[in-house]
């Protein structure tokens, strides 16, 4: 188990779950408590991604609405983060969302996962949004396409790309079934009940 030292925003932003997404129009904060991580959570994970002392580029796949972009960007003011995301309208919220905060340490990306190349970022954050194509209830909308095999195939193309990073690549997972990670990550911290894993590759 690891030792997470906890870093305090060095921005001031809402402070509190509802006052955050209070930033949000009503459309996409009834999404929150679903889809989009709790403060708590985010600072977590952002402690455990940025504990080295390089700066580091962090990807989070499916990023929504951006708050946990947000979020860790005010965290950790040293670090970039980048948010890829396939609904246009969602990306513009977590914009205009960045705007009203006020940082700058975040970056949003339209688009698909794996039109990018991971290797282009250091550590990762993945609040399993592939579960949407096995969950009919629990979709943001229906604006993209889901499936079973989607799921299928972006498990695997996640799992392959996260393979093939260099040792030391750090990821940390929220909601998810761990199928994604592959056997060269050992998981370092479990925690929120084993729902936020992080992990660490160590083997080639």
């Amino acid at each position: 188990m690891i030792q997470l030292q906890l870093k305090q925003p060095a921005l001031k932003f809402p402070a509190t779950d509802p006052s955050f997404d209070s930033v949000y129009p009503d459309s996409i904060q009834v999404l929150a408590r679903r889809h989009w991580t709790p403060l708590d959570i985010a600072r977590l994970a952002t402690d455990f991604l940025t504990s080295g002392n390089a700066p580091s580029r962090i990807l989070d796949i499916g990023s929504g609405a951006g708050k946990f972009c947000i979020a860790a960007a005010c965290f950790a003011p040293g670090h970039q983060f980048y948010g890829v995301e396939q609904r246009g309208y969602i990306i513009e919220e977590a914009r205009l969302a960045q705007r009203k905060i006020g940082v700058a340490n975040v970056s949003f990306i339209h688009g698909n996962f794996t039109q990018l190349d991971l290797r282009d970022y250091d550590h990762f954050y993945f609040y399993n949004a592939f579960y949407e194509n096995l969950n009919g209830e629990g979709r943001i909308d229906h604006s993209i396409a889901y499936s079973e095999a989607l799921y299928e195939y972006y498990v695997r193309y996640l799992h392959n790309a996260l393979r093939s990073m260099p040792k030391g690549t750090r990821i940390a997972t929220f909601h998810s079934l761990c199928r994604e990670i592959p056997l060269s990550y050992d998981l370092v911290d479990s925690l929120e009940e084993g729902n936020l894993n992080l992990w660490i590759k160590t083997k080639a």
